[in-house]
């Protein structure tokens, strides 16, 4: 119930009590789905039109209003069929349910031997005439095909109705125990974690120093679970929660060395380390991932040496055994760049957690109408349009048609949301070459909003670098802590002009603030530099460098 299809539904719907509600579990079935009348529509159609009013609410037979007033004319349940043939037949309830069981399984003997007792019962019971006895039979025995137990479907219903319920009114709670339950599932978390995006819940991502090793909530904030990340395991991540807790209550790790010295690396193993790095949680420990990623096997020597000593009978001198060996020298190096940090936390989380790719290309894509997949939704509202998209792929999955023509769906995403389009072959075969996991592109697509889903087309593909080059830049404002900064960005911006022809120049300026003043001092290059989101993004990761944005 919880699929694309049946919101899709239920939205049209609207259901306005219980009884639709079970009703929307028992029509979403290949049967109703799938069967077309004569004007096209669905008996899923007709359900809504006549409860919305807009189609007028008939039955077969006047004396099966009773039975199907609820469902507005329309055979809905298995039920029903036994009610008809007792109501408009005289069947006992025995003899209903046998030939509910018959038209369940299709038995053409038997349902030979039924139809006369059908329409002889029909004529006995309220004199109805043969030939519409008959059109009541060949409408029980078509239903057959998609009927469904109501009983079941309310079952269905009450658990829908109560997981409804829990999510309208308690909303953090309920997507934290979603999440714990597919917690395994990388993809299932990322549209859950969609679904928390949407009802603006704020998600604290993993950490060492907040996170439990399930999904948690505090103070109205979903936790992101340390076990949810790849191949780190749960009870190795409950290791880390136990660490924190003292006698005297929770304890949150001051350094990696701290964390080093209460938590036993050997035991946690390399690969959970690294991918604990990789997703940030050790941030609030160290910002730099890179620094700690690559500090991972000394600091993992260094908690050996002080759990070995630990676990001796040896007493330091100097306090409790192991705390006087030193702590291992960190790695010197700046941190991954933007892009690289975000591919290795999808790499540990599976999804984009912290960021997206795409977040520095925003303001170029901006200027050349480049649409967000929010933005683009919104806007087919309207009615079917041709725009531009901007994406991430993360699959490409291609078929064949029945013509032996191949096509594909892609799946992409971008700062505002997961999607897939649809390549057909033309399409496809000019535009493949970009359509590789892992690359960005800007896609031409026809797009139509067809009730809550978005359907994509697309008729084009170029690179995202060729569309951000093409859109200019006006420059970049640098903020940076100190002025040892402004000699790393000078540094890189020197190399990157030697090693980068582009076309796209601006001048840079640095803003520092005095710390004596508590004014803010900017200073700008008189030379223009080459400027592009790889070049923006390299500069943000540079140490001493607080922000940056384009002037």
């Amino acid at each position: 119930m919880e699929s694309s299809g049946f919101t899709e539904m239920v939205m049209k719907m609207k259901p306005s009590c219980f009884e639709d509600v079970i009703a929307a579990g028992a029509l979403y079935r290949p049967g109703p789905l799938d069967q077309k009348l004569e004007d096209g529509r669905t008996m899923v159609d007709v359900y809504i039109d006549r409860k919305h009013g807009r189609d007028k609410v008939t039955y077969p037979h006047p004396t099966l209003e009773p039975v199907l007033k609820d469902t507005y004319g329309v055979i809905v349940y298995q039920e029903q069929v036994m009610q008809i043939a007792q109501v408009m037949a005289g069947y006992s309830l025995g003899g209903a349910d046998l030939l509910r069981r018959a038209m369940g399984k299709k038995i053409k003997e038997e349902m030979d031997k039924e139809r006369p007792k059908f329409i002889d019962g029909a004529k006995k019971t309220h004199d109805v005439p043969a030939k519409k006895a008959g059109e009541v039979f060949d409408l029980l025995e078509k239903f057959a095909n998609y009927g469904f137990n109501k009983s079941h479907a309310a079952a269905y219903a009450v658990v829908s109705y109560q997981t409804g319920w829990l999510k309208a009114n308690h909303p953090v709670e309920f997507m934290a125990a979603v999440m714990n339950c597919d917690m395994h599932l990388t993809d299932k978390l990322a549209v859950y974690k969609r679904e928390v995006d949407t009802l603006g819940i704020t998600t604290v991502p993993p950490c060492v120093n907040r996170s439990l090793a399930t999904f948690t909530v505090r103070d109205g904030q979903l936790i992101y679970a340390l076990g949810a990340l790849k191949n780190v395991g749960v009870e190795a991540m409950k290791m880390i929660v136990a660490a924190r807790q003292t006698e005297r209550g929770e304890k949150p790790f001051a350094t990696l060395f701290d964390f080093a010295r209460r938590v036993d690396l050997k035991r946690l193993g390399k690969r959970p380390l690294e991918m604990l790095a990789r997703a940030g949680a050790f941030d609030q420990l160290d910002p730099n991932r890179r620094r700690v990623f690559d500090s991972l096997d000394a600091l993992a020597a260094y908690s050996a040496a002080i759990h070995e000593a630990a676990g001796s009978s040896q007493v330091s001198l100097f306090g409790d055994a192991g705390e006087d060996l030193p702590e291992p020298r960190l790695s010197a190096t700046n941190d991954w760049l933007p892009v690289e940090r975000l591919a290795e936390e999808h790499q540990a989380v599976g999804f984009y957690l912290s960021g997206h790719p795409l977040d520095d290309y925003m303001p170029a894509l901006k200027r050349k109408k480049v649409m967000t997949l929010a933005e683009l939704t919104a806007a087919a509202e309207n009615g079917p349009m041709v725009a531009k998209i901007a994406g991430t792929v993360s699959a490409r999955q291609e078929r064949k048609s029945a013509k032996g023509n191949r096509f594909a769906f892609v799946s992409l995403s971008d700062p505002s949301g997961l999607y897939e389009v649809t390549v057909f072959s033309d399409t496809l075969e000019a535009a493949r070459q970009h359509l590789e996991p892992g690359l960005a592109v800007v896609l031409t697509v026809e797009a139509t909003l067809e009730g809550e889903t978005l359907k994509l087309l697309a008729r084009a593909a170029q690179p995202i670098d060729t569309v951000a080059a093409d859109a200019g830049s006006s420059g970049l404002k640098i903020h940076v802590g100190d002025a040892a900064a402004v000699t790393s960005v000078a540094t890189l911006l020197t190399r990157m002009s030697e090693d980068m022809k582009l076309r796209s120049k601006g001048r840079i300026s640095f803003c520092i603030s005095d710390r004596d003043s508590g004014t803010e001092i900017e200073i700008s290059t008189e030379r223009e530099f080459p400027v592009n989101p790889q070049i923006k993004g390299a500069i943000k990761s540079l140490q001493g460098v607080i922000m940056v944005e384009e002037a």
